[in-house]
């Protein structure tokens, strides 16, 4: 079959599988072809598997030749972050440490995918740890943004969103604590979920009460994620808080009734600087929604207050979870350093901090459905580059303050994610920030989906 099976989105794919218009094993051939043809440019394959691809492929096939579909991602390939154990393929969390680890079990994510169909075709490129939003580390070196590859693919899921915005695979796995779905995916014009905390489960020994860090989904269209999703969430034992409704509430429909919707748009959440062409179509993202008939507001949202919380907590988990490693790299190294500076005090104030924001928020979406804002406060940066270091004319003091515009919408508990809304004068892809009520996660993709529709911006191909 042609290469351009892989073009075809996750949804278009399971379609003809059910149809028996194309075989499991077709796709991922064609897949693995695309990975040859473009993975030597962006870097967002780390390791590849073909041989298991292929055999999954046939077993797949074999099991639709008896009339078995074994879930909703029956025969579609995926590639897992390389953050997450899979059994029996090297998994390295972009750490020279452990640069030929290879787990014994599969992650909890990694288990839902299979047990729904899901083809693993191989790992992709994280910073090391998942530590910032920059996908480069010593084992792999950077993942390049495909639509200029003088670029940042962005991070920490890189390698998934390159390998998405090249059509390597449709769908990839990620997580997401700082903005780690929804920065990468507003870099390289693909969609991230950042769902509800315990919507997609995970399980934790060190920190399974910890809801800021959550695994979720990639994929280059809304409908894309939702199938993603119906595979991926539900309720899990080994995670305290992980939320009881089934995964098959996201096969609903995705249309969304426009007419009815209330968006407060904050081009700033308080203050926040953001570069002027980020800012011009963040603006032009919610004159669209207000053409299709949506009541669109600006508001004084701000959110400042989740910048103390925020870092007392990250610290506060990396030198938990992190501690103990050695030779780790400066982002690592800084981050366990100021947790080890972390008082009772300052868990406090920033528990205190973080209720206070849950209630604000509460009282905004009892006259707001949706929140619109940026996703990151800059488009792609040279790759080059450790991080942003400054943004509109303002210093960024460290490594994360330039993705404040994710994190600060992190320690709200709210479902969140990017779509694509366009390209800068210089062709560089945007997403804007689309956040819902917590567990309202199927509207944030509805409204998404919506947008998709009215605008196509995804359907643009790096050249």
């Amino acid at each position: 079959m042609s290469d351009e099976l892989a073009d075809l989105t996750a949804t278009e794919m399971s379609v003809l599988l059910r149809a028996r218009e194309v075989s499991a094993v077709e796709l991922t051939e064609s897949c693995l072809r695309r990975i040859e043809d473009a993975n030597g440019r962006v870097n967002a394959i780390v390791t590849l598997v073909p041989d298991l691809a292929l055999d999954e492929a046939r077993r797949a096939d074999a099991d639709l030749a008896r009339g078995r579909w074994r879930g909703p991602l029956h025969g579609l390939p995926v590639a897992h972050k390389d953050l997450v154990d899979t059994a029996g393929i090297r998994t390295t969390y972009g750490s020279a440490q452990y640069a030929d680890h290879v787990p014994e079990d599969d992650d909890v994510l990694v288990q839902r995918i299979r047990e729904a169909g899901g083809i693993t075709v191989g790992k992709t490129n994280t910073p090391e740890f998942g530590t910032g939003s920059h996908t480069v580390n010593e084992v792999f070196g950077a993942t390049r943004n495909p639509y200029d590859l003088s670029r940042s693919a962005g991070g920490s899921s890189g390698g998934a969103a390159a390998a998405l915005a090249t059509r390597m695979v449709p769908l990839a796995g990620g997580s997401d604590m700082g903005g780690s779905l929804r920065n990468p995916a507003s870099f390289c014009n693909v969609a991230g979920l950042r769902p509800t905390p315990g919507r997609v489960p995970s399980e934790t020994i060190e920190t399974a009460w910890f809801t800021m860090p959550v695994p979720g989904p990639m994929a280059r269209t809304s409908a894309d994620l939702a199938l993603f999703m119906s595979a991926i969430s539900g309720f899990h034992p080994g995670s305290p808080y992980s939320i009881r409704e089934d995964g098959s509430a996201f096969a609903a429909p995705l249309h969304l009734d426009l007419s009815e919707v209330r968006i407060g748009f904050s081009p700033s959440l308080g203050g926040l600087p953001v570069d002027p062409e980020t800012a011009r179509l963040t603006a032009e993202a919610a004159r669209v929604l207000a053409g299709l008939g949506a009541k669109v507001e600006e508001t004084d949202l701000n959110l400042s207050a989740a910048e103390d919380a925020f870092r007392i907590y990250r610290a506060w988990y990396y030198a938990l979870r992190f501690g103990a490693e050695r030779g780790t790299g400066p982002n690592v190294t800084w981050n366990v350093a100021e947790g080890r500076k972390v008082t009772g005090a300052d868990l406090a104030r920033a528990e205190r901090i973080r209720s206070w924001l849950f209630h604000l928020m509460r009282a905004f979406f009892l006259e707001h459905d949706f929140l619109l804002a940026p996703v990151s406060q800059v488009p792609p940066f040279p790759v080059e580059q450790p991080y942003v270091t400054e943004v509109a004319g303002v210093p960024m003091p460290d490594y994360l303050a330039w993705m404040r515009s994710c994190y600060w919408l992190t320690v709200t508990h709210s479902p969140a994610m990017s779509v694509p809304c366009g390209f800068t004068s210089a062709g560089l892809p945007v997403g804007v920030q689309i956040v819902g009520r917590p567990w309202a996660d199927m509207d944030v993709l509805r409204l998404g989906h919506a947008f998709e529709q009215a605008t196509g911006f995804w359907r643009t191909k790096p050249a």
